[in-house]
């Protein structure tokens, strides 16, 4: 675009009129010049910042399409996490007297078996209810070995004489018919009533004393069970087998 102007003038008195008028022309020409070349420039950086903006978009959309590519390939390549079952470090791992057999935090292990003294009282069906719901049963009773470990821990949890603890032996189903929680009956070479026990008493509970419970502050070498309405709120004693080692996540 061109913006050079010519001017002649002829006659001093019209003429300084006319060059007066020409002058003013001229000027208004060449701000109208500069303000086209002023949004030309503008226009041009407007244009130039747009394809920039547009190509660091696009440099962007690479990007994050490679990251996903490289995402999905890493995703199908890692193996699938499973909980195998807890299994004892190999020797010389194990340490000595260490059978690699453990309890949840709260039970007591002995013999394989992990045991649940409870601080609270509840009826026989509820208390074997909570053992139940925690994977284990009312504790069932198989050897003298075990009832001397259970007399003794809970003489130390008792807090009088009648703070006996429930075990899994009822004759609810038969009168004088004990039986355990898995329904085996109950071995009378393997049972440790005292003397006058059961007497099934019918004064408390017209339905009479169906269910056993454990325990004695004092010394009666092993004659500990009592039977009782199984109504009666008690303590309670949960059984389960002890883990062996530990859960470990195996990816294969």
């Amino acid at each position: 675009m061109s913006c050079d102007i010519s001017v002649s003038s002829t006659g001093s008195t019209g003429g300084s009129t006319r060059g007066s008028k020409v002058t003013s022309e001229r000027v208004a020409v060449l701000v109208l010049c500069a303000l086209m070349a002023a949004a030309v420039i503008v226009i041009y950086r407007l244009s130039l910042a747009h394809f920039q903006t547009k190509k660091n978009l696009q440099t962007l959309r690479d990007e994050y399409e490679a990251v996903r590519r490289n995402l999905t390939e890493r995703l199908s390549e890692t193996k699938p996490c499973i909980t195998v079952k807890p299994v004892c470090p190999k020797h010389p791992e194990v340490k000595k007297n260490d059978s690699c057999q453990k309890c949840e935090t709260g039970w007591e292990q002995h013999g394989g078996q992990c045991y649940y003294f409870s601080t609270r009282r509840s009826s026989w069906n509820e208390s074997r209810s909570f053992c139940q719901s925690e994977g284990g049963d009312l504790v069932k009773i198989d050897s003298r070995e075990e009832q001397s470990f259970l007399e003794k821990t809970v003489r130390k949890k008792m807090d009088h004489d009648e703070d006996l603890f429930w075990i899994g032996l009822t004759d609810s189903k038969t009168e004088g018919e004990w039986l355990w929680v898995d329904d085996s009956p109950l071995n009378t070479s393997l049972s440790f009533w005292m003397t006058w026990e059961p007497d099934n008493w019918t004064v408390d509970d017209p339905d009479g004393e169906n269910c056993a419970r454990i325990g004695a502050i004092r010394d009666y070498d092993l004659i500990r069970w009592y039977d009782r309405s199984c109504k009666v709120n008690q303590k309670y004693i949960c059984e389960k087998e002890a883990e062996t080692g530990e859960y470990m996540v195996s990816c294969v």
